[in-house]
């Protein structure tokens, strides 16, 4: 039976998705460039970083359980609408007083609290509002809407920046992140109350635990697709500093420059996004697929500063078009891999590993940036990363393709 993927619901759904985008590009450019501006230092801005991992390592293990036993659409409403008074509150500040690095440290940490606990309700929640046999297309949809808003606002946010400064853009993020949760309100979805009539406790919540231990402990694939995943997204998160401060001192690069060179790869994910709606992936290509992307990626990170400013963006648009196909079929295999009653937790602890180690990367790689040249720095981490992937994915390799290969339902050719 056909599936039409643009219901009512799913429809709501993304436009309050699109609304916190929009907030979330220009702002996140904004504050990348203030605390290099403010500080001048890669390690002052790789702590930033890290201090805002400390929550996505915490709250994971305790809201987890508890978003698996009950539903999460009342989560991800009070996340957004708590992340728009944050953000409108801090914009107020930066308008009429000076920054503060310490001050800033406990923004970080409190924003990324409350933004921990809306993107575990958002990525637990959203696998149920795509129908069946249309998740190929949903994910396509979710991982192509950021890099479509991306090339939008991120050259729009560069002239902002510039011009009425990080308070108005956090304003513009505090708007839209409460705007979001209002339409989210009017999404009816179906959604279980797995208490079973019994009072949430402990020992409910420590069962719940040991239940998703216990399954993730019998999936060898899983583990090889955390375990890469969690490194990989470490050190790339790890080196944005370096990237920042490599186009705000290298000569001949500007901000400007670098809102282009994100612009390239983010245009890129928008291209490769149409072409993973429009074409579907053969089964039983899926895992080569993957893997061939994982390792091109890492090459391409490890010659990015070497290379004249137009390949650059030559090598960050292709990469966006092969990545977003790859995450794609990521996403959609693992999220209808694991079982609902688990996936909160599961989603968890992928969030508690990246957390981990993009703690002790960022700061590791963001004190290299204070003694070596920015883009050894960089090839070093790629190449890391190149080694990994052969311990994990390719090494586990029979069970992570039965992951990206198995079957779902023929989904339709029009949605």
């Amino acid at each position: 039976m056909n599936k039409k993927l643009w219901t009512r619901d799913y429809t709501l759904f993304m436009l309050a998705t699109l609304m916190g985008s929009i907030g979330a590009v220009a702002s996140g450019f904004a504050l990348s460039f203030l605390v290099f501006d403010e500080t001048g230092s890669t390690l002052a801005s790789a702590i930033i970083l890290a201090i805002q991992l400390v929550p996505v390592f915490i709250v994971p293990l305790v809201a987890a359980p508890i978003m698996d036993r009950f539903p999460r659409k009342p989560f991800l409403i009070a996340g957004d609408a708590i992340n728009g008074v944050m953000y409108a509150a801090a914009g107020v500040s930066l308008i009429f007083f000076d920054f503060h690095y310490i001050g800033y440290l406990i923004f970080s940490l409190l924003l990324s609290t409350l933004g921990t606990f809306d993107g575990m309700a958002y990525n637990a929640l959203y696998p149920n509002l795509i129908p069946e046999g249309c998740e190929q297309k949903g994910y396509a949809v979710s991982g192509t809407l950021y890099p479509m808003v991306t090339v939008i606002m991120t050259p729009v946010a560069a002239v902002l920046y510039e011009s009425v400064g990080v308070g108005m853009l956090l304003l513009l993020q505090g708007g839209l992140s409460i705007a979001a949760a209002i339409t989210e309100s009017f999404v009816k979805v179906e959604e279980t109350d797995r208490t079973h009539g019994e009072k949430f406790s402990f020992q409910m919540w420590w069962n719940d635990i040991r239940a998703a231990v216990a399954y993730l402990r019998g999936e060898d694939g899983l583990k090889a697709i955390y375990n890469y995943m969690s490194i990989t997204n470490a050190v790339g998160n790890g080196y944005n500093p370096l990237l920042v401060a490599f186009f705000r001192t290298a000569p001949g690069f500007t901000a400007v420059m670098y809102s282009a060179f994100s612009v390239a790869e983010f245009a890129g994910r928008t291209l490769g996004g149409i072409f993973h709606y429009k074409k579907e992936i053969p089964r039983e290509k899926r895992f080569g697929f993957a893997f061939g992307v994982y390792q091109l990626y890492n090459v391409m990170d490890a010659i990015l500063l070497w290379v004249p400013y137009p390949f650059m963006l030559v090598n960050r648009a292709l990469c966006g078009f092969l990545g977003i196909n790859s995450a794609s079929l990521r996403s959609a295999a693992v999220q209808r891999y694991i079982p609902d009653e688990h996936r909160a937790k599961l989603n968890a602890f992928l969030d508690m590993e990246c957390a981990l180690f993009c703690s002790l990367f960022t700061v590791l790689i963001g004190a290299m940036g204070e003694v070596m040249d920015y883009r050894w720095c960089i090839t070093l981490s790629s190449l890391f990363v190149c080694v990994v992937l052969w311990l994990t994915i390719w090494r586990k390799r029979s069970n992570v393709r039965s992951i990206y290969q198995q079957e779902w339902e023929k989904k339709t050719e029009q949605a």
